[in-house]
């Protein structure tokens, strides 16, 4: 991995110096667009809507919209002039407990690493934490961006997670809200016994992305030249009005059912064995697609 930040955990008058690094990556496939007759990259270039005259990113500066066509630009020293006192810190506010703080804030993961001579420090802050079941409250600056986050203790790290502002949550306002929407007791008796049947322990290790598998076959199957056959779609019943009550109790027997339990992410399962290299198979994909003829380059 490789840091994005380094500065220093300040918590009352010590200084706990800090790498940071992204603790996510996305796995989706990656593709380019090409144009289908030649497999050409299309490429998107930066133009003038007013002059028509491809534009620099030296040229390019920052325009808030007043409306009606007006423009306040601001370039990279107005930026630099905004208060960012925690630019180069981690600035513990305050320690508040874990449940406190709805998921819906959590927005971005980073993992931080001590500096060699900040490493009894960090572990003091991390065990803290861990043992009080407490996370910091912080502001830091990332990316010229002022941002609220939490510090908390993941797999013995200490873990920055940035936040969303009060603001930006958007509040729900939906139609059914404002109705006098009742349910009957033993609905509610058996939809509970239904989530009790099917309670278990998280355990994130169990579950897998399967648009990403089956996107891959795809992939494969075009490499190695075989037809791609899709599985038929579930039909799904629209429009219907069903008995609640008849529903969960079928519900609450098919999750008591031997074939439910055999669905059940299987615990400790054996790791499958990695595919064998694909570079017989890289070379096919090249054949597959001709390259894009090279085109001389005009002098300006």
């Amino acid at each position: 991995m490789r840091a994005i930040w380094k500065g220093a955990v300040s918590f009352g008058l010590v200084s706990i110096g800090v790498q940071l690094y992204s603790a996510t990556e996305e796995k989706d496939l990656k593709f380019h667009q090409v144009h289908r007759e030649d497999g050409g990259r299309i490429r998107y270039k930066r133009v003038c809507e007013v002059c028509a005259k491809e534009v620099g990113y030296s040229d390019i500066v920052k325009g808030y919209d007043l409306g009606g066509g007006d423009l306040v630009l601001l370039d990279e020293d107005d930026f630099k002039g905004l208060p960012l006192s925690s630019s180069r810190a981690v600035e513990v506010l305050e320690f508040v407990p874990a449940e406190q703080i709805d998921p819906i804030l959590y927005n971005k993961a980073y993992y931080l690493e001590p500096a060699e001579a900040a490493v009894r420090p960090y572990v003091l802050l991390r065990d803290a934490l861990a043992g009080g079941g407490k996370v910091a409250i912080v502001k830091v600056a990332l990316r010229q961006r002022e941002a609220l986050a939490t510090l908390r203790v993941h797999e013995n790290v200490l873990v920055l997670n940035t936040m969303l502002w009060p603001d930006e949550i958007r509040k729900p306002k939906f139609g059914f809200l404002d109705d006098d929407v009742k349910v009957r007791p033993q609905e509610l008796k058996m939809a509970e016994s239904l989530i009790e049947t099917m309670t278990g322990d998280f355990e994130p290790s169990d579950y897998h992305d399967d648009y990403r598998k089956a996107l891959q076959e795809v992939v494969d199957a075009k490499i190695a030249g075989r037809e791609v056959v899709a599985p038929e779609a579930p039909v799904m019943a629209e429009g219907k009005v069903i008995d609640l009550m008849a529903a969960l109790k079928a519900s609450v027997e098919q999750a008591k059912s031997p074939a439910a339990a055999e669905k059940k992410p299987a615990r400790k399962a054996t790791p499958a064995k990695k595919a064998p290299a694909k570079k017989a198979a890289a070379k096919r994909a090249l054949k597959a697609v001709p390259a894009p003829a090279k085109r001389a380059r005009k002098s300006a």
